[in-house]
């Protein structure tokens, strides 16, 4: 796919796909929620870990109102284009950061929390704008926020549509850290070349074994502990760990 509203690119296993629509804050139009769900895929089968982050001074505020014109079919929308996209993002096989390099509102809000981990620079903010045009939080933000800032926060920040800062989400466990500015982009892709370096099989089956748990008992997680267990226990990358460790050197994990 020729790519309009996004760049996608692919080193040393690291994919970095940017929002790029600086001139409407990087906001979702019907062909940006279509090249982001092609992108991942692509990004999902090719790199080790992608980071989604935003071309200028916002990471994305959320649906662009005028892209569809008078009165959109919203659940047309949310069902046929805004699910495929989630669900790519969820279901990426390698880990996905969110690198927040600005304003989050709205949808662009729920899209930097699908991702795995979310890092945000000091000056961003998240904002469930919804009710102050009469909606509710869509994007997967009813999932999403009870679950990463629990219910008394995450409804709240639905009904009040207040600001909540990139230090504020910090604290209250919405997203994984908050950095200084001047700092953020050296920090994010730390982390990131951390994991399109690390033992991949084994982030796969993190992303599986926590996504999932909400939806088992302790003795269904137990078991599923003990199959992924399993299968990490017979992956390169655990031989390779072993033997640095027991070298006491850092290990050079393959991705298998």
């Amino acid at each position: 796919m020729d790519y309009q509203t996004i760049t996608l690119d692919i080193t040393d296993g690291l994919a970095v796909l940017t929002l790029n629509r600086p001139d409407k804050m990087n906001a979702l139009s019907a062909q940006m929620r279509a090249e982001i769900t092609h992108a991942m895929r692509d990004a999902g089968a090719r790199a080790r870990a992608v980071v989604m982050t935003g071309a200028g001074r916002a990471f994305c505020t959320g649906q662009d109102l005028g892209d569809a014109g008078g009165s959109p079919d919203l659940e047309r929308v949310l069902r046929d284009e805004y699910v495929p996209m989630l669900e790519t993002i969820t279901n990426c096989p390698v880990p996905t950061i969110a690198a927040v390099n600005g304003p989050a509102a709205g949808a662009g809000a729920n899209l930097a929390l699908s991702a795995d981990v979310v890092i945000a620079t000091e000056s961003a903010y998240f904002l469930q704008v919804f009710t102050r045009i009469g909606l509710i939080p869509d994007a997967g933000g009813t999932w999403f926020m009870p679950r990463q800032m629990g219910m008394a926060k995450a409804m709240g920040a639905s009904l009040f549509a207040d600001r909540i800062t990139a230090r504020q989400a910090d604290d209250w466990g919405m997203i994984w850290e908050a950095v200084a500015d001047d700092a953020f982009e050296a920090q994010w892709r730390k982390r990131a070349e951390y994991l399109a370096t690390g033992p991949t099989k084994a982030f796969t089956r993190v992303k599986q074994s926590i996504r999932d748990t909400y939806a088992h008992t302790l003795a269904e997680q137990l078991e599923i502990e003990a199959h992924l267990q399993g299968e990490c226990g017979k992956s390169r990358d655990f031989q390779e760990g072993v033997m640095a460790f027991l070298q006491k050197r850092p290990a050079s994990f393959e991705g298998r």
